[in-house]
């Protein structure tokens, strides 16, 4: 504790760039990295948000546009070729398996409308999980970087605490010189870890909570899809 205090009017005067001059290579380029993973954090929160609000704009567009529509199964093609939107791509999977299965059908002479339907709610489900799939895209980076930057900070802290006590043994002094590179390490690789992670951690448990809603409103749509089909199918 007496260390620390005698370097406090050190730290109180000097700067952040001044401090990580003071570090040794490794803790330098651990806090150049978290400052790189920070970056990228911020990159991909504000794009992911973005992406989530524009797509649950289209999506509901989308869905007010087709709750007008008297039919499915007669859609034009422009429904279907909207599949930038997810419940577009829904609906652009379940009719095309819709009348793909009734065209084999008539060729085979088995056509029935529980056929139709079966394989329209396959296709919604498959699309489901591909939809689901792109709102999870880049999660399980944040994830890595919520998870990994405090270790990483923490490996600097270390390295820096080994190399004070290495300058302490081969001088044999415990001199503010000695020890200001490697507590200086230290501190910079805690702090920077810790300013990584804490808007990090914030910002995932937003969007997981985003896609895990954006997720249950794709499953109602595509069931209230599938009773639609089903309904006009008979």
């Amino acid at each position: 504790m007496s260390v620390l205090l005698n370097f406090s009017p050190l730290f109180a005067s000097a700067s952040i760039i001044d401090i990580f001059e003071q570090c040794g290579m490794v803790d330098k380029g651990i806090v150049l990295g978290l400052a790189l993973f920070s970056l990228i954090a911020w990159t991909v929160m504000l794009g992911k948000h973005y992406d989530l609000k524009r797509l649950r704009i289209l999506n509901n567009s989308f869905e007010a546009h087709l709750r007008d529509q008297r039919t499915l199964l007669d859609l034009p093609e422009s429904f279907r070729n909207k599949r930038v939107i997810p419940y577009a791509d829904l609906l652009a999977d379940a009719l095309e398996s819709y009348w793909r299965a009734a065209a084999i059908g008539k060729e085979a002479g088995t056509d029935s409308s529980r056929a139709r339907v079966e394989h329209a709610e396959n296709a919604i489900q498959r699309a489901i999980a591909r939809q689901t799939l792109r709102y999870d895209a880049n999660m399980i980076f944040l994830a890595s970087i919520v998870s990994g930057a405090p270790f990483i900070g923490l490996l600097g802290t270390v390295w820096g605490v080994m190399e004070a006590f290495s300058a302490i043994a081969v001088q044999q002094s415990a001199g503010i010189q000695q020890l200001a590179p490697g507590v200086s390490g230290a501190m910079l690789a805690t702090i920077a870890g810790l300013v990584v992670a804490i808007p990090s951690v914030f910002g995932y448990n937003m969007l997981l909570s985003h896609t895990r809603a954006m997720t249950i409103e794709l499953e109602n749509f595509a069931s209230s899809l599938a009773d639609r089909i089903e309904l006009e199918s008979k």
